[in-house]
């Protein structure tokens, strides 16, 4: 019986010697656990002048956020952003937010800070019991410059006319770095771009009004500094109304079955007349799929000037559709669609070679859609050619070709009717009409003349 309770004794200091162990590594391991809160910030840049919002996220998976603290270091003042305290869960149960994400309103105007080196401060604590019980903390540091004074814009070219669905070409210079500027053309934006010039500061911007765009368009130069800092600037500008053709096109059943297996298009199988609903499908739907493939093209290009003098024009060529004409489409007598043709449609012999129209760069050589086997030809600063319903492709991918080197044969693919090249001309991202490039005059007067003039300027 002795040696009964002696064990019972001993079982029993064991039992509490454990529990002891237990509950130290618990405060050791819970409310005395060590790993600071994580911070991370989302800032788009160390400058800042117009009221930026930064965005802030703070995480402790231990035990709960206890407080963060965010301030505007200059001069030696805090500017104090955010102070804020979180509830705890329990005595002993840490923090009730692990994690939490919110933005933070960086305004030097409105806080009154003077241009200059500035500290963004942040800190966070959380409900450790470390540290006399004021938690693990975190800091972290990132050090901005201060710039509320806006870039200045120095328009060099004087005289600006263009025709509506035509392109124009200013040039300017900026006070400082401004990785965003360009033309706004109503709410189109054109990238200006650096390069040509020996100065980094001139820009080129070749710009387009669509075919839509007439008197009383607003065109300006936008300038963004790195602090978001921004300028507007006007020039003198003349925006000539055109007018362009009405065109109908009767779309046949032989048309239809000729084209229509070209393009892997699903219809309803209870369709009424597939051929008809794959067409209007086409028509509509992959055309707009294929103009934004040529807007992402647009969207790279070379800073600098391939091409030299007026486009070249396919031979011996007679036109068969022009630039914006606005095509009404009919089916047996009704109408179906309402569509634009972006370009010049031209038709020589069957198969004819198709000459580079100027000095450039290949950057597309596909079968797009609507318009076929189709080659585009990046000429610089956002100036492209286009050329498609090519029956054979004689042009790679990066290959550089010169003016009046053959690239293919003009063809029937797409939703060409007969055999012909479908030429166009855009800039950026809008097609322009491709009449002035081949005007050799018109090249000189808007072009060609006002690189000269700034060159010899900044001479």
């Amino acid at each position: 019986m002795k040696v009964t309770g002696k064990k019972f004794k001993m079982w029993l200091i064991s039992f509490a010697a454990f529990a002891v162990i237990l509950l130290i590594a618990w405060v050791l391991l819970v409310l005395l656990e060590g790993e600071r809160p994580s911070i991370q910030i989302e800032l788009p840049s160390s400058s800042v002048g117009a009221p930026r919002r930064i965005f802030v996220s703070l995480a402790d998976g231990k035990s709960g956020l206890r407080k963060t603290w965010i301030g505007l270091i200059k001069d030696g003042k805090e500017n104090v952003l955010v102070e804020k305290n979180y509830p705890a869960a329990g005595f002993i149960s840490g923090g009730e937010v692990r994690e939490e994400s919110f933005e933070v309103l960086l305004d030097p105007k409105k806080l009154g800070i003077s241009d200059g080196k500035a500290i963004l401060r942040l800190a966070a604590w959380d409900f450790s019991w470390r540290h006399w019980w004021h938690g693990n903390r975190t800091d972290l540091e990132k050090e901005l410059t201060i710039d509320t004074r806006p870039p200045e814009i120095d328009i060099l070219t004087r005289v600006h006319n263009v025709s509506q669905g035509g392109s124009g070409l200013v040039i300017y210079k900026i006070s400082e770095s401004c990785p965003e500027n360009g033309i706004y053309v109503g709410e189109n934006y054109f990238p200006g771009y650096s390069g040509h010039f020996k100065n980094p500061d001139t820009f080129m911007a070749f710009f387009a009004l669509d075919h839509t765009q007439g008197p009383g368009t607003q065109i300006f130069v936008k300038a963004t500094d790195p602090a978001g800092n921004s300028t507007l600037a006007g020039f003198p500008y003349y925006i000539r109304q055109r007018t362009f053709k009405n065109d109908i096109l009767n779309i046949s059943d032989t048309f239809l079955n000729a084209k229509m297996p070209e393009f892997d298009i699903d219809i309803q199988a209870d369709s009424p007349n597939p051929q008809l609903a794959k067409f209007l499908r086409v028509n509509r739907e992959l055309r707009k799929e294929n103009f934004k493939k040529i807007k992402e093209i647009g969207g790279q290009t070379d800073r600098v000037l391939h091409w030299n003098g007026d486009f070249l024009r396919l031979p011996q060529a007679a036109p068969r559709a022009g630039f914006a004409d606005q095509r009404e489409y009919r089916y047996k007598g009704r109408v179906i669609d309402h569509q634009v043709h972006m370009g010049v449609d031209l038709a020589s012999v069957s198969q004819s070679p198709v000459p580079a129209a100027n000095n450039g760069k290949v950057v597309f050589v596909e079968n797009l859609g609507i318009y076929g086997k189709t080659v585009v030809i990046d000429h610089g600063f956002g100036l492209f050619s286009m050329y498609a319903h090519l029956s054979q492709v004689n042009a790679e991918n990066g290959q550089k070709v010169s003016k009046g080197d053959i690239i293919g044969r003009t063809g029937i693919t797409g939703l060409a009717g007969g055999d012909h090249l479908h030429f166009g001309v855009f800039i950026h991202n809008t097609f322009v009409n491709p009449l002035e490039w081949w005007d050799k005059a018109w090249i000189q007067n808007n072009i060609s003349s006002k690189i000269d003039t700034v060159s010899s300027l900044l001479q």
